[in-house]
């Protein structure tokens, strides 16, 4: 399986990738890691393992649209048959979604349907919730709303910040991303009928 990764920040999920990937615990191909910005860690993360990597800068566009085709341009450059979301903290419009159909996968720290958007975990602990976690989905327009592949539950516990809750689950999702790009390895995409 091949596979395009866009990061926005410091790549932390690419790296347990690529570490798994150096195991041989998961037999994928990396054609490229991108970045919606300069100085990317996760960009240079990928560099330094040896990865082709790019990145179309958002400000270098004044029209969202432009900056979304040459994204979209750019990734399908690499005939990926899957394209990563992870940490990825743009919001890619309807022709990219449209292009990876199916195919655009997002990690998440909440337990999806609950808690979309940028600030998952506050927003669950802002809630009260004594259970969270993280989910792994096809992404499509709306957000945080495509089908879900895999989940993973983490306990709240007494005292947690953003921080602390964040960390516990950035451990489970780095865990569920491997198992769930496996299992597409081996199995594929499951057909899953847009809503």
């Amino acid at each position: 399986m091949r596979i395009v990764v866009l990061v926005s920040g410091t790549g932390s999920n690419l790296q347990s990738v690529l570490d798994a990937i150096d195991a041989g615990d998961l037999d994928i191909d990396i054609a490229a890691v991108g970045a919606d910005r300069p100085d990317t860690y996760g960009v240079e993360r990928a560099a330094a393992a040896g990865y082709e990597t790019f990145v179309v800068n958002f400000r270098d566009y004044t029209v969202r649209a432009d900056w979304n085709r040459a994204l979209t341009e750019k990734v399908a450059s690499y005939s990926p048959d899957v394209v990563l979301s992870s940490g990825f903290m743009r919001i890619v419009d309807e022709h990219f979604i449209n292009t990876f159909a199916g195919r655009y996968i997002n990690t998440h720290p909440a337990l999806l349907p609950s808690f979309p958007g940028a600030h998952g975990v506050r927003d669950a602990l802002a809630y009260g919730v004594k259970v969270s976690g993280c989910t792994v989905h096809i992404a499509d327009a709306g957000v945080d709303t495509g089908p879900i592949l895999a989940q993973a539950a983490v306990e709240v516990l007494d005292g947690d910040t953003e921080e602390s809750l964040h960390e516990r689950i950035k451990v489970q999702e780095r865990r569920l991303l491997i198992e769930t790009l496996r299992q597409l390895s081996t199995a594929g995409i499951p057909s899953i009928p847009q809503r």
